[in-house]
């Protein structure tokens, strides 16, 4: 049973997710919170139509929502995370060829969206003091499991994950982090 902050993604709002730019919107709103077309704009570099255009998509995916509690007058639009995580698995397209490019590619953006954030942490780390390179980790481990198995360990990674989620830290020393974990059939 999947946590009921995660959606079953469909092929629509895979494709949302796993465009970069929305995908770094995703980030940024998740991170610092509720923001503006013409705030994400200046974080991004992009024109600020371009970033209304994405956060209509994102919305229509329901990723993100209107917040409009922060305008300060109609014409304001304030986005924030509309919390919810979404799963897929190449199972879900039920043999559709598209339905399975879409989750296929989805997949490979994911990964690869992943070792961009270890990689750059690799060439920032050196910004960082003693303590958050003793931190940081990586963790890796040959497991014999069943399916069932297997998905009652992501259920409990996510709980865990969702815990420090819900729980934040707070200080000056505070930073974002970004944790993922991968557990797939594979062979040594």
């Amino acid at each position: 049973m999947s946590p009921a902050n995660r959606r079953t993604a469909d092929t629509s709002v895979i494709a949302a997710i796993n465009h970069p730019l929305r995908r770094r919107l995703i980030d940024l709103v998740g991170v610092e919170g509720p923001s503006t077309a013409s705030r994400l704009a200046e974080a991004t570099g992009e024109l600020v139509g371009n970033i209304s255009h994405h956060l209509k998509v994102l919305a229509a995916a329901g990723v993100i929502e209107e917040a409009p509690e922060l305008a300060k007058n109609r014409r304001e639009r304030w986005w924030r995370s509309a919390h919810a995580s979404y799963s897929w698995s190449v199972a879900d397209a039920g043999g559709d060829p598209a339905a399975e490019l879409v989750a296929t590619t989805a997949e490979e953006v994911n990964l690869a969206h992943h070792v961009a954030k270890v990689r750059g942490w690799f060439e920032d780390r050196q910004q960082y003091d003693e303590a958050w390179v003793r931190a940081a980790f990586s963790t890796e481990s040959w497991l014999t499991l069943t399916p069932e198995r297997l998905d009652e360990l992501s259920r409990r990674i996510q709980d865990l994950v969702r815990e420090y989620h819900d729980d934040p830290s707070s200080g000056e020393d505070a930073e974002p982090v970004y944790v993922f974990a991968h557990g797939v059939p594979a062979r040594p």
